[in-house]
Parts: C-alpha cells; sequence; structure tokens
C-alpha cells in the first residue's frame, strides 16, 4: 500500500473514532418518502432532530426517530459519557434504495401492470459539534438568530 493510501486510511480509522453509526435495512417505505423526512434533520443538533421527528406527522419519522435513538446509545457506548444539550449533531443521514418487490396488479383487456414495491436502507452518522465544519456552524447559528 502506498503512503498517501495508508495515511488516507488512517484518517478515515481517526474520524470513525469519534462518530456514532447507526443503520436500518429494508424499510418497507419509498426512498422518496423517506428523503423528505430525512432532510429535516439533516446536519441539526442530536435533541433537536428528535422532538422534530417525534412532532411529525408522517409515517417514515418515528422509523427515523427510533434509528436516531440507537445512533445516541452507540455515541454513549463508544464515547462513555452521556449526550449533552448541544455536544452532538446529526453529520450524515443516507437513504439508499433497497431491494424492490414485484408484484402484477390486474389491467384492463387482460393486461397487467407492474406494481413496484420498495424499499430503503438508512444511515445515521453521529458526530461532536467540535468536529463541525466552519460552515454549517455559522448556517445553524443564522437560523436560530433569525428565530428569535
Amino acid at each position: 500500500m502506498g503512503v498517501r493510501k495508508r495515511l488516507a486510511a488512517e484518517k478515515r480509522k481517526e474520524d470513525l473514532k469519534s462518530t456514532a453509526v447507526a443503520k436500518l435495512v429494508n424499510v418497507p417505505t419509498s426512498p422518496r418518502k423517506m428523503r423528505v423526512v430525512a432532510d429535516l434533520v439533516r446536519g441539526k443538533e442530536v435533541m433537536l432532530a428528535l422532538n422534530i421527528l417525534k412532532y411529525n406527522a408522517k409515517a417514515p419519522a418515528a422509523r427515523l426517530e427510533k434509528l436516531l435513538q440507537s445512533a445516541i446509545v452507540n455515541w454513549e457506548t463508544k464515547s462513555g459519557d452521556k449526550i449533552d444539550e448541544g455536544k452532538v449533531y446529526v453529520k450524515l443521514i443516507q437513504v439508499d434504495s433497497g431491494r424492490m418487490l414485484k408484484r402484477l396488479r390486474p389491467a384492463p383487456q387482460g393486461r397487467g401492470y407492474r406494481v413496484r414495491k420498495r424499499s430503503n436502507h438508512v444511515t445515521i452518522v453521529l458526530d461532536s459539534v467540535a468536529n463541525q465544519p466552519q460552515s454549517a456552524k455559522v448556517a445553524e447559528t443564522t437560523t436560530t438568530e433569525e428565530a428569535k
């Protein structure tokens, strides 16, 4: 392995030490519907994200809330301390397409229309606010100041 690859691999390992990951696989919701809810909490502080998901009326919000709680437990296990207000944020929330069940629906004149029942995979990564990029911190503070 070359020096550049080794250094990049070591940097990735260091980054993984300060983050917590939780995954949800084969969720029977279309990725498009899940992304709408995921976009609400991306980049937010963890407790704020939990409140957003708890009071959201959309069906995927309950599944994401449970996944976020799992990521919080993973964070507490990895770091060894409780999550304080404003210390941890949702670094990455990624919704990918999962398996697709293909069914046939009866259609006029003896035909069959294909119905694709989609599913998705969701990955949440939590990170410390100290590691958050400066541009995201500035955007977050301006939105909170505008809310006041």
